[in-house]
């Protein structure tokens, strides 16, 4: 009845906990999820030109939604898995939505800086929103890399 449950070669006699390393590899899934949508999408606004208000807008409104949308999944990513008692992880998981939450207020106002430039006739403006916009890129891609290479460690059960 508990064949499915056999412990691997050489774990025979220490505690492997299961639950624990399924709710972190989703909390780590639902991290990647945003992370991986904006990797995706972001390099498409490189094709047009941002001094367009509506696509400038959409930019902004894509940075919005990718930060938003990575702080609340840090925010459930980190409940759950302090709730399965790896709070080292779930600090981890912490530290980046709060990075997420901080970021996300620093583009905003830098955008909102840049478009107003713009606005008001600064002809470097688009020049530094372009700036910004591969900043955020840079960001991510850092954020998904560390994340991707910290999955080993993440799906090790703890003993």
């Amino acid at each position: 009845m508990n064949a499915g449950r056999k412990p691997l070669p050489g774990r025979e006699g220490k505690g492997v906990r299961i639950m624990p390393d399924n709710v972190a590899l989703f909390a780590t899934i639902i991290l990647l999820l945003p992370m991986i949508y904006f990797l995706l999408a972001a390099p498409a606004f490189l094709l047009v030109r941002l001094d367009i208000p509506p696509v400038a807008q959409l930019l902004r409104a894509m940075f919005n939604g990718y930060f938003l949308t990575l702080a609340i999944a840090g925010v459930i990513g980190t409940i759950a898995v302090a709730v399965t008692g790896r709070l080292v992880l779930a600090v981890g998981i912490a530290l980046i939505a709060a990075f997420a939450a901080s970021s996300r207020r620093w583009f905003l106002r830098q955008m909102d800086a840049r478009l107003s430039d713009r606005d008001a006739g600064d002809a470097d403006a688009v020049r530094r929103l372009r700036r910004l916009h591969w900043g955020g890129m840079l960001s991510n891609a850092i954020q998904l890399a560390v994340i991707v290479a910290s999955i080993p460690y993440i799906a090790a059960a703890p003993t």
